[in-house]
């Protein structure tokens, strides 16, 4: 009943910007964390950058003063702000949610976790 949905992806010149956009679909009531992560050829699942519901945040070293995670007010869209976008940013984007409350019409459920389908994003002149 709870799903993430992403967008934004794309291709992007070296030193450009994009926005990715993942959101919960279903009747939440909360979520704990919502994060990025990314994967590309050969490398394992990485962290990317991570917000708590009471607005912590933390962020790869590689992506530190270029990327900004930020949520909306209801707390169920998560977004990714990327700036002076560089070569080794190329990977898919993974957008991760835990700890989600959500209702179906006879009760309160909880989902631990839950990942989007991905979104490409390719950085290349």
């Amino acid at each position: 009943q709870v799903q993430l949905v992403e967008s934004g992806g794309g291709l992007v010149q070296p030193g450009g910007s994009l926005t990715l956009s993942c959101a919960a679909s279903g009747r939440i009531f909360t979520i704990s964390a919502m994060g990025w992560y990314r994967q590309s050829p050969g490398k394992q699942r990485e962290l990317v950058a991570r917000t708590t519901e009471i607005g912590s945040t933390n962020y790869a070293d590689s992506v530190k003063g270029r990327f900004t995670i930020s949520r909306d007010k209801a707390g169920n869209t998560v977004y990714l702000q990327m700036n002076s976008l560089k070569p080794e940013d190329t990977a898919v984007y993974y957008c991760n949610a835990n700890g989600i409350h959500y209702y179906t019409d006879a009760e309160m459920r909880f989902e631990p976790g839950l990942w989007g389908q991905g979104t490409q994003v390719t950085v290349s002149s």
